[in-house]
């Protein structure tokens, strides 16, 4: 078609309408809000009405000058409520016509809206970029590395929706650009494009964690003069703080924030029956994909009936045989100390040995006024992993005929002593205590059970993932999360 002048512009426009049920009356209510007579072409029976004498309106009140009929055919297009398409000519939009989504370069934490990008220089330090909380399928977020520092000082991603299926990622290579879009409730936020990001443009967190970890202690026997039971396995990293048998500090763990972390916390020995041996500790552990496990042995049960004590985390305490004595068990380097020997002096009778613990070696008994005592247990160790000081880890006391019965500490059950029929006592539930030798009491000499385990982590809450299984004790102190498990569970970094 031929034009005169400029080709006209491809406009359309749409007018809304609508038809009334006429009545007997000068009232009715308008489908759209207007705010004068000439926002609307008002047609009865097809002829349109004068706005300034033949109606009045007020938002969507209608009033006519002169009542309609039943029969009165009455309709009104709304001028005042069009709306106007233009489709602009291919090419003729340009960059500079729309909003840019750049913002200007980040150098401290912030919270960043869907649709925009963002350079983050962290010269001078590493920070969080918080990712929206409420978020659209499709929504994206694109976040460039402006000064090539990202391997140096990384960007953690963090959000209350999940990033790739976890709570928090980093941003660890430099000249680094990454487009992130939100995908659904389960996935969350996902790395959809990416600039120099290699093979995974959103890395996990990796952050250090310490670790107490302390093994089942091991019973005492049932039997006259057991030894104690010995302490379970102590290995600690937290501060210059020893681990057991005289080591040192571990090295503290470097978690990852996509591995599950399988917390094993070993139980206590079970108490040995009439005349019967007992039982060792069991095993207490962490381990990981990418870590090396930590694993402690459980305690050695503290014997009767002529055996040596026998070796754990801490040994258990040794026992009398015929008119001697027997050794306590050995401990494990770096986790425990040795049980203590059984006692036997002729005419003052004979005790059993204290079970090692953490700390110290289990005790042998001594001879006052011709008679003879049981083994004190070994000592534990102190720990403030928690944010105060507590001491675990001590070895069983050994059980004595009619003198002192040896005593535990940190932990550690007290040994039996016959003549006063004083049964021995348990070790102390996750400290991971011996349990106390028996004693040969009304013939029914019962060993007493170790103390369970406790695996204890401390990591700073800026990276604490907060996903556990086993039901942990969470809590803080200072700028640090410590999760205790007196149950094995699990912690997902």
């Amino acid at each position: 078609m031929s034009y005169i002048g400029n080709t006209p512009a491809e406009k359309y426009q749409t007018l809304q309408k609508q038809s009334f049920t006429t009545s007997a009356t000068t009232g009715y209510t308008l489908s759209y809000s207007v705010s004068s007579p000439q926002d609307i072409a008002l047609y009865i029976n097809n002829v349109r009405q004068n706005p300034n004498s033949s109606y009045t309106v007020s938002g969507t009140t209608l009033t006519l000058t002169s009542a309609t009929t039943g029969t009165d055919v009455m309709y009104a297009v709304f001028l005042g409520k069009s709306v106007g398409t233009i489709a602009p000519a291919l090419g003729s939009v340009t960059r500079n016509m729309l909003a840019n989504p750049w913002q200007s370069v980040q150098t401290t934490a912030f919270t960043a809206v869907a649709g925009y990008a963002y350079p983050c220089n962290t010269t001078s330090a590493a920070f969080t970029v918080t990712l929206p909380s409420s978020a659209s399928v499709g929504d994206t977020i694109q976040i460039v590395d402006y000064a090539g520092t990202f391997a140096t000082n990384n960007i953690t991603l963090t959000s209350s929706l999940n990033i790739e299926g976890s709570s928090n990622k980093l941003l660890t290579t430099n000249r680094e650009g990454v487009t992130i879009t939100y995908a659904d409730a389960t996935q969350g936020w996902v790395a959809t494009s990416g600039v120099n990001s290699g093979d995974q443009a959103l890395d996990p967190t990796v952050y250090s964690a310490d670790f107490l970890v302390i093994a089942g202690g091991g019973s005492g026997s049932g039997s006259a003069f057991s030894g104690g039971g010995g302490a379970g396995g102590y290995r600690n990293s937290y501060s210059s703080e020893t681990s057991g048998g005289g080591g040192g500090s571990e090295t503290n763990l470097t978690f990852n924030g996509e591995v599950v972390y399988t917390i094993t916390v070993g139980a206590g020995g079970a108490g040995g029956a009439s005349d019967s041996l007992g039982n060792d500790g069991g095993v207490s552990s962490i381990s990981g994909s990418n870590i090396t496990d930590i694993t402690t042995v459980g305690g050695g049960t503290g014997v009767n009936g002529g055996l040596v004590g026998l070796d754990g985390g801490s040994g258990g305490g040794g026992t009398r045989v015929a008119f001697t004595t027997t050794l306590g068990g050995s401990g494990t380097s770096n986790q425990g100390f040795d049980g203590g020997r059984g006692t036997y002096t002729s005419g003052a009778g004979a005790g059993g040995g204290g079970g090692g613990g953490a700390g110290g070696v289990g005790q042998q008994g001594s001879t006052v006024d011709s008679n003879t005592s049981g083994g004190n247990g070994g000592i534990g160790l102190a720990s403030a992993i928690t944010g105060s000081s507590v001491s675990r880890g001590g070895g069983g006391g050994g059980s004595t005929y009619d003198n002192t019965a040896g005593v535990g500490t940190s932990g550690g059950g007290n040994g039996a002593k016959n003549s006063t029929s004083t049964q021995a006592t348990a070790g102390t539930a996750n400290t991971g205590g011996g349990g106390g030798g028996g004693a040969h009491i009304s013939n029914t000499p019962t060993g007493a059970s170790g103390g369970s385990g406790v695996v204890i982590l401390r990591m700073p809450t800026a990276s604490y993932s907060g996903t556990t299984t086993g039901s942990p004790t969470v809590s803080t102190s200072g700028t640090d999360t410590i999760l205790i498990y007196n149950a094995s569970g699990s912690y997902t970094g």
